[in-house]
């Protein structure tokens, strides 16, 4: 425990996600050790964030405009929809080059424990989007873990009967993995995933 201001810091920073009470000491202390030009920065940085980042109106992805530069982008193909959990998940699928659809951020995923229903996310944004009929394919990339997994049958019997095809992003061993240490719902999801080698 420390005096004043340093605890108070200490106490917000532990109040972060992924931050324990050891992080939030070590990054105290880093603060207090820190040059002043650099704490000032990062003040502005925080401060801007705040005053200038929202979510896109059309998807919910981070924007500093009304539409996030995906939205925006012409040459992205409308009638595939990419359906992420959070925005940290478009970065994430943005990364591989290999996705040139848009994308609909649900703001979290279904967890009866967190008190988290479908109501609290995204979905009715997402029935307006498709509502059109603009969109033919819709991607489910939630996580697969148990809350992304039942966000995803949600999402594919809300979906079936609009007549959509509906896909979920495959999900098994990854590269540099051993089979020992995988657990058997992913070891599961790797024989279900299983393709031909071309040879």
């Amino acid at each position: 425990m420390y005096e004043g201001v340093v605890q108070d810091l200490i106490d917000e920073l532990g109040r972060l996600p992924g931050v324990g009470p050891k992080s939030a000491q070590r990054i105290a202390f880093h603060v207090l050790a820190a040059d002043p030009t650099d704490i000032r920065r990062l003040v502005d940085a925080l401060t801007q964030v705040k005053a200038r980042v929202r979510f896109c109106v059309t998807c919910g992805n981070v924007a500093e405009d009304e539409q996030c530069r995906i939205c925006r982008d012409p040459r992205r193909d409308p009638t595939v929809l990419c359906v992420v959990e959070e925005p940290k998940d478009v970065v994430a699928i943005e990364k591989t080059r290999e996705f040139r659809g848009r994308y609909h951020v649900l703001g979290g995923a279904i967890s009866p424990m967190d008190g988290i229903g479908p109501d609290d996310l995204r979905t009715r944004e997402l029935m307006v989007r498709l509502a059109d009929g603009a969109v033919t394919e819709v991607i489910i990339a939630t996580d697969p873990n148990l809350e992304g997994e039942a966000t995803a049958t949600y999402l594919a019997r809300l979906l079936g009967p609009m007549g959509l095809r509906v896909t979920r992003l495959a999900s098994g061993l990854p590269v540099g993995g051993d089979l020992e240490y995988a657990d058997e719902i992913t070891l599961g999801r790797a024989f279900e995933g299983r393709r031909l080698l071309d040879v």
